[in-house]
């Protein structure tokens, strides 16, 4: 009588072992972290459905102020007014940004509604001061006040959030070819309104 055979043992795999998270799709790993934190999750999609249009609107209003920008950026009373913010504590810059923030950004949108209203002149009137005011004294306060504002955990989400939004809006609209259209267009304006003030 033979003497049974010995259990086979399973051989160990060869290869090295998957790393964490490889293979499963993005859209899995999306509904396990709404499964753990929905609230966070869901207002984080409306936070960033809200800002997408805002986005979108300022890539195209900005190549028609970029060489104003470019000039007023490069006063010396722009740079002490930097300077001066930067040495602000961060909440006092917090301050600073969101003052002009909450006055500026709704005339705007007052703007979009004069214009619908019935009264275009003035709401694009508006609504191009609304612009020129924000990317002026908005976006100096920020660049100025960025390092110590990302210290903050929940304003550094804020900033990384809509900086990665942003990229995205311009990759799928391909607005860099949109936006230097317009530049040109911005160019023949000013050439034209030379002409005519000659």
């Amino acid at each position: 009588m033979e003497p049974p055979a010995p259990p086979r043992v399973p051989l160990a795999p060869t290869g090295p072992p998957p790393a964490a998270g490889e293979g499963a799709r993005p859209r899995a790993r999306r509904r396990a972290r709404f499964r753990e934190r929905p609230v966070r999750v869901a207002l984080g999609f409306l936070f960033r459905l809200l800002c997408a249009p805002l986005i979108l609107l300022d890539e195209l209003v900005r190549p028609l102020y970029r060489p104003l920008i470019a000039r007023l950026a490069a006063l010396k009373i722009m740079h002490a007014f930097e300077r001066w913010i930067a040495a602000r504590s961060v909440w006092t810059i917090l301050v600073l940004l969101v003052i002009p923030y909450i006055t500026i950004e709704p005339l705007k949108f007052v703007a979009l509604l004069w214009i619908a209203g019935g009264w275009p002149k003035a709401g694009t009137v508006l609504f191009l001061l609304a612009y020129l005011l924000s990317f002026v004294i908005i976006e100096r306060i920020y660049s100025a006040g960025r390092p110590k504002l990302m210290s903050l955990p929940w304003m550094a989400w804020v900033i990384l959030t809509l900086t990665a939004l942003r990229d995205r809006v311009v990759a799928a609209l391909r607005l860099d070819r949109l936006k230097a259209g317009l530049r040109r267009t911005a160019r023949d304006l000013r050439r034209r309104l030379a002409l005519l003030i000659r």
